[in-house]
């Protein structure tokens, strides 16, 4: 018996089985493996979406933007300001 996605996939029900049995096969540490590379993938691919609707941002504030946008403005305004300090502390 097939599970009810609660969202729009466009994976059919033969595709997941065979993703499904893939998994099972695996072992536990490339499993681990294999999520930690797709997250980083994805981080990369949010990072370059920030970099194309902001071309004007360097670096470490594409960085911040992310932040931003994945943990709050909060979090980010803090992270921007230790970042600050430790640039000066670095060349002052």
């Amino acid at each position: 018996m097939m599970p009810t996605f609660p969202y729009a996939t466009d994976t059919s029900a033969e595709a997941f089985e065979v993703q499904l049995e893939c998994l099972r096969r695996m072992s536990p540490q490339e499993r681990i493996r294999r999520t930690c590379a797709m997250s980083q993938r994805v981080k990369q691919m949010a990072f370059e979406a920030i970099q194309r609707r902001h071309p004007e941002l360097s670096e470490n504030e594409v960085r911040i933007k992310f932040i931003e946008l994945t943990y709050g403005a909060t979090l980010a305004a803090e992270v921007s300001v230790r970042l600050k300090e430790r640039s000066i502390g670095r060349h002052g």
